[in-house]
C-alpha cells in the first residue's frame, strides 16, 4: 500500500497543495489540503493513466528502445553541427517544468549542445510583465508579497485578469476588498466586481495614464513618498497631461463617470493593482504594465502594507521557469547572459571557462522563424507550440521544415505528431522536484509512484544525452543534486535560492530571495528600498502611440483570446479528461451578431491577415460590441492562434494575442449547433 504523499497541483501558478492517496488502481485519489481545488486540480490524476499516454520512445512514429532513440538524436546532432555549426540547433522549453528541469535544460543547451538558441513558452505568458517590473522596480517576482496580504487591501484592481476561471481558489483572497475589474468582457470575475471597466481591447495603457492624470489633478499623489522613494515622476507627470478624462473615455470606451468612480475608490486607500495576460499580451505590453506601475508609485502603494502592484503569474512554474536559464537572455538566478560577471559566476559553478558559454539567443517567435533556415534541429520539452504559438499554422510549417524535431511530452501532442523522435516523459506525480509559485514561494513536488512503461524524467533524458555528447560539467538525473547545484548557481543573483534546503522546504518560509545564512523575503519592498542602481523605484513615461491595427471594415471586430474554466493551455492534458467538457466557441455581442446576420450556434470563422479560426457562435450580452472572444485551448481549424498575428513587443518579444483585427464570416458549414453551455 502506498502511503499518502503531499504534493502540489500541476496546473496554474497558484500551485494548490494536495495529498495523493492510494486506491485500488494505480491512479491516486486527490484530496485538497487547504483552500480547495478547481475542477482541473480535482481531476489532475486522470491523465496519468490515460490510454493515450506515451510510454515508449518513438522514432518516425514507430516504437523504439531508449538506446536507439538517444543515439538517433546524438547522431543527428553531430551530422547537423558538422554541416552547419552549433547555431543550427535550438531548444524550446516550458513554464511547466520544475526548477531543476528548467535549470538543467538551459545548462544542456549551452554546454552540451553549445547553442545560444534556447527560449521557452513563458515568452508568450510572462515576458512583458517581467520586463516592466525589472525596469521600474529592479526585480521581477509575480507577487512581491504573500497572497494572504490581499485580504487586507481595501481595493484590488484586476487588469486583464479573470482568476474566477483561471485560478478559482485564488478568489478566496479577494473576498474582503472591493474589486475593480478592467476587461473587455464581463467575465466571471467581473461579475463579482464593485466596478467593471469594459475597456476597448488594447487600451489598458491609455486607461492607466488617464487615471494617473486624474489622480494628479485631484491631488491624490503621495508627494512625500514620490520624493523619497522614486525617480522620474516629473517627466511622467508631464507625459500624462494629454490624458484628460474626456480623451481617456474616447481612447478606452470607459465613460467619464466610471473613471471618476474608480479614482474615488482607490484614492487614499490600501490598494493593490494586479495585472495579467489581458494587459500584457500586446505589442505594447511592457509599456502597459509600466503605466500601471506608474499609477501605483504615484499613489504611494508599492511597499506599503496591504498595498502595491503585482502580476498574476500564469503557468504552473511560470515564475521559476523564467529564473534559472531556459530563457534566451538569462542564466540561473535571474542573471543576464550578456553580463560578464554573471557569465563568470555561472561558468565557475559549471566548471568551464566563461568563453565556453554561448551568447544571447532570440525570443521564441524569432526562434521559430529561424527553424528550417538557420536552425535545422530543435528539441521541444513540455510545450506544444504547434497550437500555442501565434500564427500557429506558420509555426507548424516551420517545424515541418526542420531536418530533425525531437519532442519530450506526456502525450502525442500536435507538436509531437510532427516530430522525428518523441520521448515519453514522466508526469508531475511520478517525479520529485521544486516549483516556484506566483508569490515567489519555492515548494516541493513529491513523487507518488514510478512512471509507467518506459517513461523517464526530463532530467534523466538530458543527463543521458549530455553523457553521449561528452558534455563538460555534471548532468544529474537526481533532482536533489540538481537543486543543490541550482542553489550555487543562483547564489547572490537576483533570484537567490542559496539559503534553501531540499529537505526542509515544507517547514520554512521559502520566499526568494533567500541568501545563504540569511532570512527569506516574503515582502520585497517593505523597507521602501528597491534593487535598482539608485535604490529608488523608477517612473517611466509611456504613451499610446505606435499601437496595433485598426478596424477598417464593417464586419471587423477585435479578437481577444483567453482561457475557460475547464481547460488549460493547449489542452494536451485537460482535453483528455472526460469530466472537463470544453467546447470551442467564438463569442459576440447579440447586436453584433444580428448586424452581421448570424444566429447562435451557427458555425462562423474569424479571419485575420494571418489566418482563420472556426467555431460555433456563442452570444454574450456583456461583451463589447466591437470584440470577439475565442478560447485558445483547441487545435486544428478551432485554434484561435491561427488568426493571431506575429507582431511582438519590441522589448519583451511578447506576441499580440489580445488585439487582432478580424473579419467574422459564415463558415462553409452553416449548421446551427446547440451550445449546452449557453
Amino acid at each position: 500500500m502506498t502511503p499518502p504523499v503531499n504534493t502540489h497541483c500541476p496546473y496554474c501558478a497558484l500551485q494548490c497543495s494536495m495529498t495523493l492517496h492510494d486506491t485500488a488502481t494505480r491512479t491516486p485519489r486527490i484530496e485538497p489540503d487547504e483552500g480547495g481545488l478547481c475542477q482541473k486540480g480535482w481531476t489532475a490524476a486522470e491523465p496519468l493513466d490515460h490510454p493515450d499516454r506515451l510510454t515508449t520512445p518513438l522514432i518516425h512514429g514507430e516504437p523504439a528502445d531508449w538506446d536507439d532513440a538517444l543515439q538517433f538524436i546524438v547522431d543527428r546532432y553531430h551530422r547537423t553541427v558538422a554541416r552547419r555549426g552549433t547555431t543550427s540547433v535550438g531548444v524550446f522549453g516550458s513554464g511547466g517544468l520544475t526548477n531543476e528541469k528548467a535549470y538543467q535544460l538551459g545548462k544542456f543547451a549551452r554546454l552540451a549542445l553549445q547553442t545560444p538558441y534556447i527560449d521557452y513558452n513563458g515568452r508568450f505568458c510572462m515576458s512583458s510583465a517581467a520586463a516592466a517590473f525589472n525596469r521600474s522596480l529592479g526585480i521581477d517576482r509575480g507577487l512581491p508579497f504573500p497572497k494572504e496580504d490581499l485580504a487586507q487591501s481595501d481595493v484590488v484592481i484586476l487588469v486583464g485578469a479573470n482568476p474566477a476561471e483561471t485560478m478559482p481558489p485564488f478568489m478566496r483572497h479577494l473576498d474582503q476588498p472591493q474589486l475593480i475589474v478592467v476587461d473587455p468582457r464581463h467575465t466571471a470575475t467581473a461579475a463579482q466586481a464593485d466596478l467593471h471597466l469594459a475597456t476597448r481591447p488594447g487600451s489598458d495603457l491609455a486607461l492607466a495614464n488617464g487615471l494617473l492624470q486624474m489622480a494628479i489633478a485631484g491631488g491624490h499623489v503621495d508627494r512625500p513618498y514620490v520624493d523619497a522613494h522614486t525617480r522620474g515622476f516629473e517627466e511622467v507627470e508631464r507625459s500624462v497631461t494629454q490624458f484628460w478624462p474626456a480623451r481617456t473615455e474616447r481612447l478606452t470606451g470607459v465613460d467619464v463617470r466610471s473613471l471618476y468612480r474608480c479614482i474615488d475608490l482607490i484614492a487614499g486607500r490600501r490598494c493593490t493593482i494586479l495585472t495579467a495576460r489581458g494587459a500584457e499580451q500586446h505589442t505594447r505590453g511592457v509599456d502597459t504594465v509600466t503605466a500601471w506601475i506608474n499609477l501605483a508609485l504615484a499613489l504611494g502603494l508599492v511597499g506599503r502594507p496591504s498595498s502595491g502592484v503585482a502580476c498574476l503569474t500564469g503557468q504552473g512554474n511560470g515564475q521559476g521557469g523564467r529564473e534559472h536559464g531556459q530563457k534566451a537572455d538569462q542564466l540561473p538566478g535571474y542573471r543576464s547572459i550578456s553580463n560578464l560577471d554573471h557569465r563568470r559566476h555561472t561558468a565557475s559553478v559549471w566548471g568551464v571557462e566563461e568563453s565556453a558559454l554561448p551568447g544571447l539567443g532570440v525570443p521564441a517567435t524569432e526562434l521559430f522563424d529561424r527553424c528550417g533556415a538557420e536552425i535545422s534541429m530543435l528539441l521541444v520539452v513540455g510545450s506544444n507550440p504547434a497550437v500555442s504559438a501565434p500564427a500557429s499554422m506558420r509555426v507548424q510549417d516551420r517545424l515541418r521544415s526542420l531536418e530533425t524535431l525531437v519532442v519530450s511530452d506526456f502525450f502525442l501532442s500536435e507538436t509531437a505528431q510532427l516530430a522525428d523522435v518523441v520521448l515519453p516523459a514522466a508526469q508531475w506525480a511520478e517525479e520529485d522536484g521544486t516549483t516556484t509559485n506566483l508569490e515567489g514561494r519555492v515548494i516541493r513536488r513529491r513523487a507518488y509512484r514510478r512512471p509507467p512503461g518506459e517513461c523517464r524524467s526530463d532530467l534523466w533524458i538530458t543527463s543521458q544525452l549530455a553523457k553521449r555528447l561528452h558534455a563538460p560539467g555534471r548532468f544529474s538525473a537526481d533532482p536533489g543534486v540538481v537543486f543543490d547545484e541550482l542553489r550555487a548557481a543562483s547564489s547572490r543573483g537576483t533570484a537567490d535560492y542559496s539559503g534553501l534546503d531540499w529537505e526542509e522546504l515544507d517547514g520554512i518560509e521559502s520566499f526568494w530571495p533567500f541568501p545563504h545564512n540569511a532570512d527569506p523575503t516574503p515582502r520585497l519592498f517593505s523597507q521602501l528600498r528597491f534593487p535598482t542602481d539608485s535604490g529608488k523605484a523608477q517612473f517611466i513615461p509611456v504613451d499610446v502611440s505606435g499601437g496595433g491595427e485598426q478596424l477598417r471594415h464593417d464586419d471587423e471586430v477585435w479578437m481577444t483570446t483567453g482561457r475557460v474554466l475547464t481547460q488549460y493551455q493547449s489542452g494536451t492534458q485537460t482535453s483528455r479528461v472526460s469530466s472537463l467538457e470544453g467546447r470551442p466557441f467564438i463569442s459576440l455581442h447579440p447586436d453584433t451578431a444580428q448586424r452581421l446576420g448570424f444566429v447562435e450556434g451557427q458555425e462562423v470563422h474569424v479571419e485575420s491577415g494571418q489566418g482563420t479560426c472556426q467555431a460555433p457562435l456563442r452570444l454574450d450580452w456583456k461583451i463589447r460590441r466591437d470584440t470577439a472572444f475565442v478560447p485558445f485551448h483547441f487545435s486544428g481549424d478551432r485554434s484561435a492562434n491561427r488568426a493571431v498575428r506575429t507582431a511582438v513587443d519590441p522589448i519583451s518579444g511578447m506576441p499580440e494575442f489580445k488585439v487582432n483585427a478580424v473579419s467574422v464570416r459564415a463558415a462553409l458549414n452553416t449548421n446551427v449547433i446547440k451550445d449546452p453551455d449557453s
